[in-house]
Parts: C-alpha cells; structure tokens; sequence
C-alpha cells in the first residue's frame, strides 16, 4: 500500500449497476485478505445519495449494517481536481465508470511510467478469463504454444437472461467507433507481430464448430485486442513467441443463427448514424428484443446463468523447430464461472485490484499502460481467481 493513503481500494462508480455489485464483492473480501490485516476501502462517485443507498443495498445483502457508515468521496468525471483528490487517498482505485483500453495506452503510457502507476484495463469478464486463460494454456503446454481458439458459451436457468442497459450502451457505441478505433490503433506505427507456426485459419461470420457442436461466431468484444496486446508485449519486452488467438461465441442451433444475423444487421445499420444511435440507446428494451432493459437482470436470473470459455491450443514440442511441418500438439483447457457481467466481472475486478496491491513486486518493472496479462503475468492471480470462483482447468492434456 502506498504509505499515507488512508484506503487500500476505492470503488469509483459505485452507484452504478455494476459498481454496486463491486461493492458486494469489496465487502465480501475485504475482512480475510489472504490472511493479511483486512482490506480498508470506500466508495466514491458524483451523488452521496447515490453512494449511500449503494452501501445501503450492499450492507442488506449481506447482512453487515456497518457498511451504511462508511465515508463516501465525492468526484466527477468533468472535475479533474476532485478526481485528483479522489485518487490521492487510494492505493488501488476500482475504475466502473468507463473503460481504459488503447486510447489509455497512446495517452498515458509514458506518464503512468514516470509516476510509477500501474493502468491496468480490461479486468472484467472482458478480458481477464481470455487473456489469462491463454496464458494459462501456454503454461500447461511443454513445448512452444502457437495458436489458440476460445469458445465462450453462456448457459441460463429457467428465468432466463437479461442485461443491463449499460452494456448495451457499450455495444451501441462500440460498434459506431469502429473507424476511429482503426485510427487510433494506425497511431502505433507498429509492426504486424510474426506468425510462429503454421498461420491460424481465419473462421468465417458463421461457422459450424466441430469442437463445440453448434454453430459459432465471432467474439464481438474487446478480448482479441486485449490478447493481442498481451502477446505484444510478452514478445517486445520478454523476447517470447507471440501466440495467435482468435475469439468466438457459441451461438447454438440454426435457428439462433438466423436470428443473430437479422438482429445483427438491423444493429449495425442502427448505429450508423446519429439518430439510430439514439434512438437504441433510447429504447434498449424494444431493439434488443428484451434482453437489455434499464432494471437489468434479477437475482434470480443471475443466480442461475453461467459461463464457460474453452480454449483449443496447438503447438510443437520441445526442441522442435515451429518454423518447419505442421503443430503436432494440441491442448483444451477451460475457463469457467458464474453470471458473466454481474457475479464474474466484480470478481474478476476485486481480485485483480487485490493482485495490484499484494503484490506490487511481481508486476512490471515500470509503471505504465497495460493488458491483464501483461500486468499479471507473474502473479498469484489465476490461483487467487480459482478461490473465488472463476476456475482454470486444463480439459484435455497436450497429445502429439
């Protein structure tokens, strides 16, 4: 912990849908830290309203009423002073108000290494379980690992699944910043990473996996760049091979196909231009056909969704020559866990922020932007997460 700072962890975006799952699972934690003195923590956001009925929801759920009196720091986004202030009486902040992804990296790479802060993005169910599953998957392979597929598959209980609709929100402006996206990424002037190994087969918009027995298509999420980037850095700065990955969904029968296509290109139209965008982000419930609404998911509904993230890996043993035959390896290894946007995410947050604080000498030398594996590569992590939850298991072990 930084010395003087009076809290370990401050939740920024408390009040918010996600944040105040957050705060439950920051509660739930914070009393048996790894067997360390107990984690000190506290919310902060715009409305101290809003904050204490967020503290008020969380000490009901779990049955701890001092949670009502925790001190809450007032901060906005427009207020760079106060965020300033906010950041100064905490060690690690838990950012849920938006994402930090490469705008954060080409900005703020440099400064976080001066000031020896760590800015790690991508540390919920986008992208923790797919970046350090691959990382897990190299690590269970004996050899040199070339390339991995991920299949994510959603399972839901009798009530069915809804999201909120902030994740919708996310999508909508998601997809309309696609250009500038590809802009942003032309600023790096990088160059493309070498392909070690037989170059990975490119699958189509729909495609019919063998592996998972249903129809699959691509992972619309931020957990390719996020691999990407990871691999980036393990071959930059640690010399290492850098593994291909490609990132996919599995999306059930024909039926589930036809509708993902027709809902899929009314959306995307939608967000092509200004009133579209306004009008999904007006009515989420309608365009979505109920599954974003602005209550968002019940307990009922969460408690009973889960997720699972298969990764089929290839490679070549030790001592053979990656660059000469096919991959002569193959390994499967499975991430899995609960609800993915409102149990899992939090965990993966809570954890990942512990990581950070615990321990500061595992992570990169220098401060600075980076992906959860990179950050993490050397940590306890993956071990802290299958305590709490979210279980990395190998399926199948590496067969020539």
């Amino acid at each position: 912990m930084l010395t003087g700072r009076p809290y370990d962890l401050i939740i920024f975006g408390a009040s918010g849908f996600t944040g105040q799952y957050v705060v439950e699972e920051t509660a739930r934690v914070a009393s048996d830290a790894d067997g360390l003195r107990p984690l000190t923590w506290t919310v902060a956001g715009r409305s101290r309203t809003k904050l204490e009925e967020a503290l008020g929801r969380a000490a009901s759920a779990l049955g701890i009423p001092e949670l009502k009196s925790k001190e809450c720091i007032i901060c906005d986004v427009n207020d760079p002073l106060s965020l300033a202030a906010m950041c100064q009486q905490g060690s690690v902040i838990l950012n849920c108000v938006g994402p930090f992804l490469e705008g954060m990296q080409l900005k703020y790479d440099h400064q976080a290494a001066d000031k020896e802060v760590y800015i790690v993005g991508s540390c919920g169910f986008d992208s923790i379980p797919a970046d350090m599953g691959v990382l897990f998957t190299r690590n269970q392979l004996k050899g040199i690992l070339t390339a991995v597929e991920s299949f994510v598959l959603i399972k839901t209980g009798p009530e069915g699944a809804t999201f909120h609709e902030g994740t919708w929100q996310s999508a909508v402006h998601g997809i309309s910043d696609q250009d500038n996206l590809r802009r942003l990424r032309r600023q790096f002037g990088q160059k493309p990473l070498p392909v070690v190994g037989t170059k990975l087969t490119r699958r189509g918009s729909v495609f019919y996996s063998d592996t998972m027995n249903q129809y699959a298509i691509p992972f619309m999420g931020s957990d390719a760049s996020v691999v990407k980037r990871t691999q980036r850095y393990l071959h930059e700065n640690l010399n290492e091979s850098p593994v291909q990955y490609g990132a996919y969904v599995a999306v059930g029968g024909i039926g589930s196909v036809i509708f993902l296509m027709v809902a899929g290109f009314f959306f995307w139209c939608f967000t092509k231009c200004r009133l579209g965008r306004k009008l999904l982000i007006k009515y989420p419930e309608f365009f979505s056909f109920g599954y974003f609404t602005r209550q968002g998911p019940t307990q009922k509904q969460m408690e009973g969704t889960s997720f699972s993230m298969t990764f089929f890996g290839e490679g070549y043993p030790e001592g053979l020559n990656p660059q000469h035959g096919k991959p002569s390896v193959k390994i499967c290894t499975q991430v899995k866990g609960p609800e993915p946007g409102y149990i899992a995410t939090p965990i993966a947050m809570v954890q990942a922020a512990v990581t950070i604080l615990w321990e500061q000498k595992s992570l990169p030398t220098r401060g600075g932007v980076y992906s959860p594996g990179a950050a993490f590569l050397k940590t306890t992590l993956i071990e802290r997460l299958n305590t709490h939850g979210i279980e990395f298991t190998v399926i199948s072990k590496p067969e020539a």
